[in-house]
């Protein structure tokens, strides 16, 4: 898991919006009969649950998990990350399975807070599906998403140095390690040094 996603990330910069740019699908199958969807209003009590499950399993990564958030608090991020997907500037996922259409089994996020003509994804997996590749297949799938969108050359990764899962994603999937930036540590199992990995569209 990284820095994704329950609506915006403190301490970054807002993004601008670009409501000309091309959205990515709000629908992607992944292997097994997973997929990304949309997140929507309908999720709020399904993404609740699952922080809610989740919260000790998400502290130590997630700047955003210091509490568990109330049901009103996940609507609010929840209609926050509609309108950041109308902006074109955040794009909200819920990984869920075709077996159970209203299952909420981990988020994924595609953020346009990493500079222009780039997206960054976040991603975190419930830990009773951790060791399943999910994260791996969700990434990849957002990756050939996000390089298939005309603005887009570039996709990167961020996760801590400790986070030793999270950056075998990127790894995986062939991202360079472009470089270790230096930070305020913002979750209780960070060391501040944030691995920043990229992939960039062929020929670029």
């Amino acid at each position: 898991m990284n820095d994704s996603t329950d609506g915006p990330v403190s301490g970054t910069a807002p993004p601008t919006p670009t409501s000309a740019a091309v959205p990515p699908p709000e629908l992607i199958d992944l292997p097994g009969g997973y997929q990304l969807r949309r997140r929507t209003l309908a999720d709020v009590p399904a993404v609740n649950a699952v922080i809610v499950r989740n919260i000790d399993h998400l502290r130590p990564w997630m700047p955003w998990a210091t509490e568990v958030p109330s049901l009103a608090r996940t609507a609010e991020m929840t209609k926050a990350g509609w309108q950041l997907w109308e902006d074109r500037t955040d794009f909200l996922y819920v990984l869920s399975h075709q077996a159970e259409p209203g299952s909420v089994l981990g988020m994924f996020g595609l953020h346009r807070r990493v500079g222009p003509g780039a997206l960054e994804i976040g991603y975190w997996i419930a830990k009773e599906y951790t060791g399943r590749s999910l994260a791996t297949n969700g990434a990849a799938a957002l990756t050939e998403a996000a390089l298939a969108l005309p603005d887009v050359d570039r996709v990167e990764i961020h996760c801590d140095q400790a986070n030793a899962a999270s950056a075998a994603v990127p790894r995986k999937l062939d991202y360079r390690l472009d470089r270790v930036v230096e930070r305020v540590p913002a979750a209780p199992a960070e060391t501040g040094q944030k691995l920043i990995w990229i992939k960039e569209r062929a020929g670029c």
